[in-house]
């Protein structure tokens, strides 16, 4: 018969059972999709192997002191009678040079390493090789997507074929592909892990990608990583890694009018897709507007919107003084909260119609550049006489409804120094 004291404890089954169970759940592992790890572009998987490298640098002290606590704990245990016990030892010079050369060096390593990929794999260089064997030609010409973070889905302008898609994104393989990233309202963060690492999107903002894919495939996915409101879980977007036959296919397709066609892309139809919307799905435009980039860049989509190139321009030249003052309530980039400024002036009287009319015309919504023959460079830096930036040529008496009396009285504000 069996003695009392060797029945099995009740708390040893469920312990048991649950480290049985972590342990097989571990063959499921093999399932995981680690395109972190694997990707399908080089600069991606650049990206890994900085990752692995790091890893198993930082594991060769990890490891090691793992593996010695266990043997120390082993060693020193209680019940080990034949243990060296030397309670007056406190000093050992070799073993101090092994602490904390072995560290020092890691982290050297590590130093370079991260020094190295992070130069080698800064996203605005532009990359020197398609893969670890192929150097990319001296002649090859980058294909340019302009890219715009939009509540909550993703636009994709392909400049160079004059088409435009949304939430769907067809790239050539074994081509440098050149990212051009903004946002039209939060900030927001473009990430195709099979591709490279993630960029932030930020408004008003231009920010680079350089990278390339190596493997076509059709089950890349693209997404937002930055939390951006309501709709940033439905901000994923189906990535394909094409041929380059396939894709002159694919564009010539869309220019055409094929599958999924939304029509043009023009400033009013931007302004439509800009508003928030949810789990949009693709869509396709036939042809883009060449500047809607530029301007969904500089803020001035909208109609009578001073690009804020222009505007940076102007002040980088005194700035307008009083006579910008109402401009700059009229055209606030607050897109949301213009409306209330923008009907204020709807009615506008003959001193405000100047004033906005003198502004406009030192601008021609032109996103990039200020025209430089419209202003010369300021006389002085007196801001509220307007820095000695004279009214353009281009406002005449009969440019504007008004009569002469309403000229003068109207012009008189624009040049006092109160």
């Amino acid at each position: 018969m069996r003695h009392p004291d060797s029945r099995p404890n009740p708390r040893q089954t469920p312990v048991l059972a649950r480290v049985l169970a972590a342990l097989s759940l571990t063959g499921a592992l093999s399932a995981c999709n680690t395109v972190v790890l694997k990707p399908a572009g080089d600069v991606a998987q650049q990206q890994g192997d900085l990752v692995v490298m790091s890893t198993v640098l930082m594991l060769l002290i990890i490891v090691p002191v793992m593996a010695l606590t266990v043997f120390f704990a082993w060693k020193y245990r209680a019940s080990n009678k034949d243990a060296d016990y030397q309670p007056e030892w406190d000093h050992s010079t070799q073993l101090e040079l092994v602490i904390w050369a072995a560290p020092l060096l890691i982290i050297i390593c590590l130093g370079a390493l991260t020094w190295v990929g992070t130069h080698l794999l800064d996203p605005y260089r532009t990359i020197g090789r398609i893969d670890t064997k192929t150097a990319v030609a001296h002649d090859a010409k980058p294909l340019e997507i302009e890219v715009v973070a939009l509540d909550w889905k993703w636009l994709f302008i392909y400049p160079e074929q004059g088409i435009a898609t949304v939430n769907e994104l067809v790239v050539p393989a074994g081509r440098p592909l050149d990212f051009k990233i903004t946002a039209s309202s939060v900030m927001n963060s473009f990430y195709v892990p099979a591709m490279a690492g993630q960029i932030y999107a930020m408004p008003g903002m231009q920010t680079r990608l350089n990278a390339v894919m190596n493997k076509t495939g059709d089950d890349f996915v693209g997404f937002s990583a930055n939390y951006s409101g309501a709709g940033f879980s439905g901000m994923r977007f189906k990535t394909r890694s094409v041929t380059e036959a396939d894709f002159t296919k694919w564009a010539d397709g869309v220019k055409a009018g094929g599958q999924d066609n939304a029509g043009a892309l023009d400033a009013a139809t931007y302004l439509e897709l800009e508003k928030p919307s949810e789990n949009v799905p693709a869509a396709r435009y036939a042809s883009v507007s060449p500047d809607l980039y530029g301007k969904i860049l500089n803020m001035c989509v909208e109609p009578g919107k001073m690009c804020m190139s222009e505007m940076m321009a102007i002040d980088a030249r005194g700035g307008l003084g009083k006579a910008g003052i109402r401009n700059v309530s009229m055209l606030a980039y607050d897109k949301y909260g213009r409306a209330a400024s923008a009907a204020a002036n709807a009615n506008p009287d003959a001193a405000t119609r100047r004033e906005l009319a003198w502004v406009r015309a030192l601008c021609q919504q032109d996103p990039g550049a200020a025209p430089d023959n419209i202003v010369k460079a300021p006389a002085n830096l007196q801001s509220l006489s307007g820095a000695g930036l004279t009214a353009p040529q281009s406002i005449a008496p009969k440019s504007v409804a008004f009569d002469n009396g309403e000229e003068h009285a109207a012009h008189s504000p624009l040049i006092s120094r109160n």
